[in-house]
Parts: structure tokens; sequence; C-alpha cells
């Protein structure tokens, strides 16, 4: 009996120190804002129109199968002013997104969304797209590989690649850069905070700005809102609430078997790693969706450690709303929001060249 006690508690104490890392309940300490206000007629549309993703039935491949189609069509019957042209070269696969007229030397590394199982550069046309026009600049949306086909590491690999490609590259080849933002949503937006994190690390030219809507920043699975924000939730809640019914160990557990990559490592969750000296970020999230404290830690971590890292919040959106432009004012509002936050960025930028 003793030595079974033994073996328990080395197994919850591994848990915990090693797989989960470092206690980050100490950034939940002020008051968190809740939901105010009332939604648009368009997003209770959007909501209707979800139940769809949410029912779907079977299990295992084929479930995945019909998520990753439904997904792939969000974008179809949309009016989209972009030019689409596809890249595959080697390992690197995606697609220029160049809405008329922008400057390819200002250029976006879009990293999209889908739980890392799913989702595609055509499934986020409608963000792309925006992100052309809004940024001036080309859009490389990147194809990286997926669960369960691929680990972690691999898909991770992709965005690694694709940033120092980018570095290099326009839509026409070899090309001088003058302005580069990495975005990405939910999945993406997590891999979005991973890639500046690691391009710092690697000594590489740093990204002028990042952008993340609804990132999920700790696989770790702490945050508060993700139990909280369950039932407010009606794109993740009904995915993705059944998980929280599972102990947290056992979910680590099964992380590190799969991927071999440990929750508390930085380079899957970029809350818990060193959010020092990071390029200008800027994270939308809802206040009702289940990521919420994901972004809102992240972000007060990155500002005490001195990066210029902003937060903005709505009430009552679906998880990644933007996607759903421009039928929904809230979404047409982020974007305005997008552009004001680059065009600060590039007004300091300007600023500090000048006094140097």
């Amino acid at each position: 009996m003793a030595l079974f006690i033994l073996i328990v508690l080395l197994v919850v104490a591994v848990s915990y120190l090693h797989l989960r890392g470092e206690n980050l309940s100490y950034l939940d300490s002020h008051v968190v804002p809740r939901p105010s206000g009332e939604p648009s007629a368009e997003h209770l549309q959007v909501v209707d129109s979800l139940k769809k993703m949410t029912s779907m039935g079977g299990a295992g491949r084929k479930r995945l199968a019909t998520l990753r189609q439904y997904m792939d069509a969000m974008s179809d019957g949309r009016e989209l002013r972009s030019e689409f042209i596809p890249v595959n070269e080697g390992n690197l696969r995606g697609e220029w997104v160049i809405a008329p007229g922008v400057n390819s030397r200002r250029r976006v590394l879009y990293i999209h969304g889908g739980a890392w199982l799913a989702g595609s550069p055509k499934s986020h046309r409608s963000i792309t797209n925006r992100l052309s026009e809004v940024a001036d600049a080309a859009v490389f949306s990147l194809d990286y590989r997926l669960l369960p086909e691929h680990r972690r590491a691999e898909g991770i690999e992709d965005c690694q690649q694709a940033y120092r490609w980018l570095l290099v590259n326009g839509p026409q080849g070899p090309e001088d850069l003058d302005f580069l933002v990495v975005a990405g949503d939910s999945a993406g937006g997590n891999l979005t905070l991973s890639v500046i994190a690691w391009a710092r690390d690697a000594a590489l030219r740093t990204a002028d700005a990042a952008i993340a809507f609804s990132p999920a920043t700790d696989v770790a699975l702490t945050s508060p809102s993700l139990t909280s924000n369950i039932a407010s939730d009606p794109m993740l809640g009904p995915a993705f609430g059944k998980l929280t019914k599972i102990p947290l160990p056992l979910l680590w557990w099964a992380s590190w078997f799969t991927n071999r990559i440990r929750p508390a490592e930085a380079v899957v969750s970029p809350l818990r790693g060193d959010l020092s000296g990071l390029p200008p970020v800027l994270v939308q999230v809802s206040e009702a969706e289940m990521l919420f404290d994901d972004a809102r830690r992240y972000v007060a971590k990155a500002q005490a450690a001195g990066s210029p890292v902003v937060l903005q919040s709505w009430p009552h959106m679906v998880h990644v709303w933007q996607i759903f432009t421009p039928e929904l004012p809230e979404a047409n509002h982020a974007y305005d929001n997008i552009g004001e936050f680059l065009a600060t960025v590039e007004g300091l930028t300007a600023q500090e060249a000048k006094a140097a």
C-alpha cells in the first residue's frame, strides 16, 4: 500500500510540475468583464447557422472529414475581390491572397484555425481577403500539416518554414520586404504567438506586428473561462465542453503521449513562455467564449513583461466572428480596429526611424 501511495504521489507531482508547469492563477487577480449590451441581429443569424456544424453526426475520421468539408465551404458564395494564387514548393503549401493594388513588399503570414485538426487557406478566405485590403499587403495563407495525420511538431515546423520563406519571397519570387505581419485565429492564433517568439529567439528579422483572433494560448487547459463560458459559447461549447469533464492530468498525459511535447512547453503553450521583447501584438477575443481567459492571461503576462500587446474584447460574439465578414457588423468593426492598430504601429516605426 505504501508503494502504491508513493507511485500515485509521484504521478501527481510529475503531472502538475512537469507536464502542466507553473500555476498561472495569479493572472486572474483582476475583475473579469462580463458581456453587456446586445449582439446584432446578424450575429444571431450566424449563431443559428452554426447549429449544423455543432450537431454533426458520426464519429472519428468520418466526423472529421465532414467538419473539414463544412469549414472549406465557409467562404463559398462570398464576393471576394482578391486574387488567389496556389503555392506548392517542396513542403511549403498554401496560397497567396492579393487584393487589387496592394504592395507586395508588405506581407502577411496567415495561419488558419480549426483546432489543429481542420481548416485550410480556402476555409479562411473571407479573413485573408479582408486582411489583404486592410493591411495593403500580399497575404500568404499557410496550409500547414494537421492532426491526426501529422504531429503537432510538424505543423509548427511548417509555420517556421513559412516565416523564413516570407522574409525573402513575395508573390512573384524573391523580393525585398518592407513590412511583415503574422496573424492567425484560434489554433492559428496559438501558432502565430508561438512563431513570433520563435523568430525572436532565432535572431531572425522580427515581425512588425502580429494579430491573434481568439487564440488558444495554453494547451494545459487551465483558463477559468474554459468551464465558466461553456454555456455562452455557441461554437466551442457544444464541440469541446465535454472535454472539461475529463480530469486535467489525464488530458496532459494524453497530449504528451500523442505529440511528445509537454503542455508546459512554450512552443505549444505561448502563454507559458518568455513574453518579453515581442513585436506589437493585437489580440481580439469575445468575452463570452471559452478562450477568453486564454487571451486575457496572455495579454496580462506580456504587458507585465514589457511587450506592446493590446487586448480588444467584444461582448457576446461567437468564436472568431471576424470570419463572418462583411455580413456581421461586429466583424467589420474588428477590421476597422485592425487598420487603426497597424497605422499606429507604422507611425511609431516611422518616428523611431526618424529619431535614429
